[in-house]
């Protein structure tokens, strides 16, 4: 069975490492390295933004809340439903009408300053390394559970194949392994779905009714996970404004020719993750129900193998080969949907570095293509390692819980600098050193003392900081603002910065 499952695993990473091998040959540019050249379609670009949003952290963390804790998961699940619309409404189009190639070139477009590209910078590498590390705890869980290895040479693994994939194919090669994956992950999931209703003669409402059964009333009631009254709200907010202050998500609105395909990529987006989330309530239920939650923890305590151990249970049982297959064929495809997103975090991460950071901060644009592309590689290298060395920490954490602070950073740091920079004319670059400051330390520090980590000791009521961690990443960037005093030439710069957004014209053209 051992090498059924190798050999499942083997045909997936093959295909992937294919798909580097050939984008390697086409990637030759720095636009291509980090933007794919700006040639995707939006169709192209929606399922591969899909592709990063559905993060194996994000699919095994949710259904795994849901199995241990009732409806208070299906919140985390169909909030993400809700989280593009602040992006397709007021980011997408601005962002692909000012940026070249990171979140800094939008801060720096607009303020023109070192200073303010440096924080944008520290706030891209903060909140991808966030991003990552519950992505390679995923990965250390599922190699756990199907291959038998220890948790941390699975996560050195993950980090070893991320790292080959960015250094050879860049955002080409990351582009096409996410559509693949997130293709491979929608269709896994639709027969998932079918096998548990078919356990239930199709029936929902049996599924509901078997887990009231079995745990109470409270599986199907508020208050099993999310405790505080606040939670709810604090939740709701986290997702949809720190989508949109996701680096490795907004980059991609720079792998597009125009802000037209890039809003049509994000209606891709949300039809097709929110297909697939909506799912998890019944594949959480279903795996309680079947699987039971004493096994769920007993595979791993944060209730990160629940989606696996369905499959394993629809396929006939741990003993049968069926059982085995399905596992492995379930496990394979979160492996490559853990690859494809480290990958593109790392990318993001490797290009505000290399792009942000030495080339237009230390070197002041003075560089060869070749010379950029090279210390992003070696960006790439380092992160890795950074990213592996932090995913060794995350052992028996929820992922999906992990996932949503990380997403509550990037709604304290990046959201308030981005808004502001896009629509305030008196913004400036001590606000946005203000808004990055506060913001990334409100959240981090409220996240260290709240419930995630401190349980029943914490001192911090509210799950998810972004409640109080964005409005501060406000004030922070307001008294910023405030306290850098009047720029005059920045504040007539307004007027062009805001005109190219909105029309991807430039003032004159």
């Amino acid at each position: 069975m051992k090498a059924l499952t190798l050999a499942i695993f083997a045909v997936i990473l093959a295909l992937t490492l294919y798909i580097t091998w050939w984008a390697a040959k086409r990637t030759r540019t720095t636009s291509e390295f980090y933007a794919a050249g700006g040639a995707l379609s939006a169709r192209q670009n929606g399922f591969a933004l899909a592709g990063d949003w559905m993060s194996a952290a994000a699919f095994l963390g949710f259904s795994g809340l849901i199995a241990l804790y009732g409806m208070d998961g299906s919140l985390y699940a169909v909030a993400a439903l809700a989280a593009f619309l602040v992006i397709l409404l007021l980011i997408a189009e601005p962002m692909r009408n000012t940026g070249r190639y990171t979140l800094g070139d939008v801060i720096a477009y607009r303020m023109q300053t070192p200073q303010a590209r440096l924080a944008a910078v520290v706030g891209t590498i903060v909140v991808n390394l966030a991003y990552m590390i519950p992505q390679m705890a995923g990965a250390g869980a599922l190699m756990k559970l199907i291959l038998g290895i220890p948790y941390e040479t699975a996560v050195v693994l993950v980090g070893i194949g991320m790292i080959v994939y960015v250094l050879f194919g860049g955002m080409i090669a990351t582009t096409w392994v996410q559509i693949i994956k997130a293709a491979l992950l929608l269709g896994a999931a639709t027969v998932l779905v079918l096998m548990l209703l078919a356990e239930v003669s199709f029936n929902p409402l049996t599924l509901f009714s078997s887990v009231e059964l079995k745990y109470g009333e409270k599986m199907l009631l508020p208050g099993g996970y999310l405790k505080h009254p606040l939670d709810p709200l604090s939740l709701a907010l986290s997702f949809m404004l720190g989508t949109a202050g996701l680096p490795h998500i907004m980059t991609r609105f720079f792998t597009v020719p125009d802000a037209r395909t890039a809003r049509k990529s994000v209606l891709w987006l949300m039809f097709l993750a929110g297909s697939f989330f909506l799912v998890t309530t019944l594949i959480g239920f279903a795996a309680a129900s079947f699987v039971g939650q004493d096994a769920i923890k007993a595979a791993d305590k944060g209730g990160n193998l629940a989606l696996p151990l369905l499959a394993q249970y629809l396929g006939g049982g741990a003993g049968t080969l069926g059982g085995q297959i399905f596992l492995a064929a379930i496990c394979a495809v979160a492996f490559a949907t853990i690859l494809a997103v480290v990958a593109g975090l790392t990318l993001a991460t490797s290009g505000a570095i290399a792009h942000d950071l030495y080339v237009n901060v230390i070197k002041r644009g003075r560089v060869t293509e070749q010379q950029q592309v090279r210390v992003a590689k070696l960006s790439t290298l380092v992160v890795g390692a950074l990213a592996v060395g932090f995913g060794l920490l995350a052992q028996g954490f929820n992922v999906g819980v992990l996932v949503i602070l990380a997403i509550a950073v990037a709604a304290s740091a990046n959201f308030p600098v981005i808004v502001l920079s896009l629509f305030w004319r008196r913004f400036n670059t001590a606000g946005v050193i203000g808004g990055v400051a506060v913001g990334l330390v409100s959240s981090l520090v409220l996240a260290f003392i709240g419930p995630a980590f401190m349980k029943g000791d914490a001192i911090f009521p509210i799950l998810n900081p972004t409640l109080l961690s964005m409005p501060l990443g406000f004030l922070g960037a307001v008294l910023g603002t405030l306290i850098g005093g009047r720029n005059a030439a920045n504040e007539a710069r307004f007027s062009e910065v805001f005109f190219q957004a909105q029309t991807g014209r430039g003032v004159g053209q």
